[in-house]
C-alpha cells in the first residue's frame, strides 16, 4: 500500500532509478525563481528517500541548500511512463556504503557517455520523498516476464543446502546462477583480510578460469563492495575495464618483494555493460563477494540485486558451517609417522622423490620446486603457480613430503602451524585449499590434492621432486 501523498509505492519505480534516461529537478531559489537541470544520477535509498548525486556547485545545488525542497521526474525505461517525486533536502554524505555505491555507479554512467574526467562524486544528497504522482499518458507494452525470482532463490539454496565440501559448494553456486538467473559470466572471490585483497577461487562463462587472480579492497566494483559491504550495481558502461577491473600492474610497486610473472590475469570480460557485486557475509563478517557481469547493457535490474544479496549471504552462512566442520578435533599421531604405507597408484611415483638441493642443474627429469620467501610464491619448473598462504602451505606440504615421505595431511594441522601464517581463526583455510587444488589441476604438473575425509587430504606427485628455497 502506497503512503499518503503516493499515488504508486517508490519501491515500484525502483527501474527509473538506473540511470539510463537522465531525470530532471526542478528547485527555486528563496525568493522563488524556478530552475530546471537535468541529473546524472537519482539513487534509491529505501522506500522514503533517494539519493542524487553532487558533483558540481550549480544553480541546483545552491537552490537546495537556501530552500530544501525540490520537485524530481523520472522516467521508467521499459514504459516509458512519468513519474513526478516531491522531494525535501535532508544531508550530504561524503562516505560510507551510499557515497561509495553511487560513486561506483556514477564511474559506469560516465565510462558510457565519455565523462569519466567530468563525472566526480562530491557527496551524496539525501532527500526525502514526501510524495509520488504518476503523471499519466501512454505507455510502451511490457517486457517479456523474466524468470521467478523466488523460484531462482529456492532453487539456489536448495543446490548450496546439500553440499559437504567447499569446491562443490563454490561451484553448485555458480551452476544455480547459471540454470536459474541465465547469469554466464560469474565468479566468487574470497577476502585475505591480511593482505586486504581479494582472491578468486571460482569462476564460469570466462575464456580462462583466473583462480587465483586478485583484486585490492577498495578497487573497482568488487574490490568496493567488500570494503563498504554493500551490493554495487552498474547497468551501461563501454570502458568499464578503467574501474572494474584491478590495476594489477601497480603491485609491482606497491608490494615490496613482487617477483615479475606472479600476475595470474583477472578473468573478466573485456567490454562489460551490466555488473553487480554483492559481499558474501557471515556473523557480520565480510568473507569475500559474489559478483556477476554482462555484455548486454541493463541486464542486472534492483530485483537482480536483491536475489544476488540474498545469495550471497546464503553462500557466506554456508561457507561457515563447511569451513567449521572441516577441521576435526584432533590430528591423529599415526599422521606423524615418518614411514608411510605404501602410496596409492595416483602417487605411486613419490617414492622416488628427491631430497630438497640447490639449483645445480643436476636430477634430470626432476621437477623443479622453487619457494621465494619473501612473499611465499612457488614456481613449478619455470612456471608461476601461487604465493601468499596458499603459497606456503604447498611448501609445507611439499617439504614434508621430500624429508619424512609424508603423504596425508589435515586441515587442523595447518591450522595450528605458526609458519603458515594465517591471519586468524576467522580465516576461510578450506577456500585457500580450493584455491591451491585448482591451481594445481591447472598447471598440470602432476601434483594434486585429493580429499580422503573430513578435513583430510593427501598430497599425490607423480614425479620425483627438487626444492630449492630462495632468500630463506
Amino acid at each position: 500500500m502506497s503512503p499518503p501523498g503516493f499515488a504508486v509505492a517508490l519501491n515500484t519505480i525502483r527501474a527509473c532509478f538506473d540511470g539510463a534516461i537522465p531525470a530532471m529537478m526542478a528547485t527555486c531559489t528563496a525568493e522563488g525563481v524556478p530552475n530546471v537541470a537535468y541529473l546524472s544520477q537519482v539513487y534509491y535509498v529505501d522506500e522514503r528517500h533517494v539519493a542524487l548525486s553532487f558533483q558540481f556547485f550549480n544553480t541546483t545545488r545552491r537552490n537546495i541548500l537556501a530552500n530544501p525542497y525540490g520537485t524530481l521526474l523520472v522516467m521508467h525505461p521499459h514504459s516509458g511512463g512519468f513519474y513526478r517525486l516531491h522531494l525535501r533536502y535532508l544531508r550530504t554524505e561524503t562516505g560510507g556504503a551510499l557515497f561509495e555505491g553511487m560513486k561506483a555507479q556514477l564511474a559506469g554512467i560516465a565510462s558510457h557517455s565519455g565523462m569519466a574526467d567530468v563525472f566526480v562524486l562530491r557527496g551524496s544528497d539525501v532527500y526525502e520523498v514526501q510524495g509520488l504522482d504518476d503523471v499519466g499518458g501512454s505507455r510502451l507494452p511490457e517486457l517479456p516476464p523474466r524468470p521467478a525470482v523466488l523460484a531462482g532463490l529456492r532453487h539456489f539454496a536448495q543446490r548450496v543446502s546439500a553440499c559437504t565440501a567447499t569446491d562443490e559448494l563454490l561451484q553448485a553456486a555458480l551452476d544455480a546462477l547459471a540454470d536459474h538467473f541465465d547469469v554466464r559470466h560469474a565468479m566468487v572471490l574470497m577476502l585475505d583480510a591480511g593482505a586486504q585483497r581479494l582472491y578468486t577461487v571460482a569462476s564460469c562463462g570466462y575464456a580462462r578460469s583466473g583462480v587465483g587472480s586478485e583484486i585490492e579492497i577498495g578497487h573497482g566494483v568488487i574490490g568496493v563492495a567488500a570494503r563498504e559491504c554493500t551490493p554495487v550495481r552498474i547497468s551501461h558502461m563501454t570502458h568499464a575495464a578503467s574501474y572494474s577491473h584491478a590495476m594489477r600492474a601497480s603491485m609491482l610497486e606497491q608490494e615490496p618483494g613482487l617477483l615479475p610473472g606472479t600476475d595470474i590475469p583477472y578473468p573478466g570480460l573485456a567490454e562489460p555493460h551490466s555488473q553487480l557485486a554483492a559481499p558474501i557475509v557471515s556473523a557480520g563478517r565480510v568473507l569475500g563477494v559474489l559478483f556477476v557481469e554482462s555484455p548486454q547493457d541493463m541486464r542486472f535490474g534492483f530485483e537482480d540485486e536483491d536475489a544476488l544479496v540474498a545469495m550471497a549471504s546464503h553462500l557466506g552462512t554456508a561457507l561457515d558451517l563447511l569451513q567449521a566442520a572441516a577441521e576435526p578435533a584432533a590430528a591423529p599421531t599415526e599422521e606423524r609417522n615418518p614411514a608411510p604405507e605404501p602410496a596409492p597408484a595416483a602417487s605411486a611415483a613419490a617414492a622416488t622423490a628427491t631430497a630438497p638441493a640447490p639449483d645445480t642443474g643436476a636430477g634430470a627429469g626432476a621437477l623443479l620446486v622453487r619457494h621465494y620467501a619473501a612473499n611465499d610464491s612457488v614456481f613449478i619448473d619455470e612456471n608461476y603457480l601461487i604465493k601468499g598462504v596458499a603459497g606456503a602451505i604447498l611448501w609445507k606440504l611439499l617439504r614434508e613430503y621430500t624429508q619424512d615421505g609424508r603423504c596425508e595431511f589435515n586441515n587442523r594441522e595447518l591450522r595450528l602451524d605458526p609458519a603458515l601464517g594465517l591471519p586468524d581463526v576467522a580465516d576461510n583455510l578450506e577456500a585457500r585449499l580450493v584455491l591451491l587444488q585448482r591451481r594445481l589441476q591447472e598447471s598440470q604438473s602432476g601434483i594434486h590434492l585429493e580429499k580422503t575425509g573430513r578435513g583430510r587430504f593427501r598430497l599425490c606427485v607423480a614425479r620425483p621432486l627438487r626444492l630449492a628455497e630462495i632468500g630463506a
